[in-house]
């Protein structure tokens, strides 16, 4: 009979690339992990490592008990989830990724309100992009992912994942309040074509999005300031270097010399909740959804709130 974690290990130097990545992911030594490959070789009487240079693939053979171990993996992980949802008990490690706006406004309260309510439940937040975070919660790394796309740029969403939406987060223009456009009601998008643009930075999904949108209204992207931070980029626009859109997730006070202002066409980001089929049951996983939806609605309420003082 094939030994599960023998399978875990080979599945797991497919998933990240070396024994030595694979023994970092395992908490195991490269020693240990070249033992159960070579214990698992002798268990199928086939080679399932070859050296390359320094490093080492996998043969033919291998490619084959890889796709195997991740069904069977895959089996385990739902008989897993299905037997915590039977015991009903919320506890347990979770590990959550999440953009940073996301990771700051909508996190901290749904992890105090579980941590109020559900004691054994440890809770690790890893802050980072969707397209760093996506993959991490298809190979299990990350056991929930808060992602975003733009309402005119959707995310792929990989085999075996289920999303559940969370929030639409509307965008607003911040200009300089001595900006030409300042006084508007609105702006329109098309009228965006030449200015100079503060905004995130290169190869993050809002910049590109950005560079999507204006390119479609037949402008080009003039960055001439980048930053990650919303603060910061208001703050820039506050000088009179640009100007910027700003998603209300990520919008705090507005400093004085800044004057947000309403799309046309309206944009705003979709925010969801991605998981992998095999644990939606957990209750750790539910109850971690249902913190979440309720920080949403939080939001939502103090942003509709605050809408008329943005402008």
């Amino acid at each position: 009979m094939l030994n599960l974690d023998r399978l875990r290990t080979l599945h797991a130097i497919s998933a990240y690339g070396s024994v030595t990545a694979a023994a970092d992911v395992l908490h195991l030594t490269t020693s240990a992990v070249s033992q159960q490959v070579a214990k698992l070789e002798r268990e199928v009487g086939q080679p399932l490592l070859d050296k390359r240079g320094r490093g080492v693939v996998l043969t033919d053979f291998a490619l084959r008990m890889v796709d195997h171990a991740a069904e069977i993996l895959a089996v385990v992980e739902r008989a897993e989830a299905d037997l915590q949802a039977r015991r009903g008990s919320v506890e347990g490690r979770l590990t959550i990724g999440a953009f940073a706006t996301a990771a700051r406004g909508l996190v901290p309260p749904a992890f105090v309100a579980l941590r109020a309510e559900h004691p054994r439940l440890r809770l690790e937040l890893v802050e980072m992009e969707p397209d760093e975070s996506v993959p991490l919660v298809v190979r299990g790394d990350l056991d929930l992912v808060v992602a975003l796309d733009w309402s005119n740029a959707p995310l792929a969403v990989p085999s075996g994942l289920v999303p559940t939406p969370l929030l639409h987060d509307p965008a607003m223009l911040a200009v300089p309040a001595d900006h030409r456009l300042a006084a508007n009601e609105f702006v329109d998008v098309a009228t965006l074509r030449a200015e100079a643009w503060i905004t995130w930075q290169r190869g993050s999904i809002c910049r590109d999005w950005l560079a999507h949108t204006l390119r479609t209204h037949g402008g080009d992207l003039d960055v001439t300031h980048a930053a990650r931070e919303h603060e910061t980029q208001l703050a820039l626009v506050a000088a009179g270097l640009g100007i910027a859109i700003i998603p209300t997730l990520g919008l705090g006070p507005v400093p004085d010399g800044v004057r947000m202002l309403p799309l046309r066409p309206a944009f705003g980001r979709e925010v969801h909740i991605l998981t992998r089929g095999n644990v939606q049951s957990r209750p750790a996983i539910r109850a971690t959804v249902a913190a979440l939806h309720t920080a949403a609605a939080q939001h939502a309420r103090t942003t509709a709130r605050a809408a008329p003082h943005t402008r």
